[in-house]
Order: structure tokens, then C-alpha cells, then sequence
């Protein structure tokens, strides 16, 4: 990721927390709860919107290490 210092490392952390996020959701399948701790913690506020929100943060920010890959 290259670019403004604060965006890169927010934009790491987003990912790094949508990937965990994401294993819980895969290993809550396998013993058959719901460990997407996004939407546990969030998916009440505000009908799960703080949630989408996040959702969204993390995808952009997934789509900017994309980018900064190929820039290199």
C-alpha cells in the first residue's frame, strides 16, 4: 500500500480485522454458532447499518492494498 501514512495503516488494519472477522465466521460454520464478532458486536446498532458500515470500510480498504500490489 502506498500512499498518505494514516490512510495505509487504518486501510491494514481494516483488513487484518475483516480477515480474522472472516476465519471466526468460517470456524462458527464448523461447530455450528455465529462468530462474526462484527455483527455481534455492531448488527443491533441502528439495524446492523454501524455494521454495514464497517463492512464497506473494509472492502474499500481490501480494494486500496489491491491496488497498491499493482503499483509496484
Amino acid at each position: 500500500m502506498a500512499g498518505n501514512g494514516t490512510v495505509d495503516l487504518v486501510s491494514k488494519w481494516l483488513v487484518v480485522i475483516g480477515g480474522l472477522n472472516w476465519g471466526l465466521v468460517g470456524l462458527g460454520a464448523f461447530v455450528g454458532t455465529d462468530l462474526n464478532v462484527v455483527k455481534l458486536l455492531l448488527g443491533g446498532v441502528a439495524g446492523g447499518v454501524v455494521a454495514n458500515v464497517v463492512y464497506l470500510l473494509v472492502g474499500l480498504s481490501a480494494a486500496y492494498a489491491l491496488m497498491g500490489m499493482f503499483k509496484k
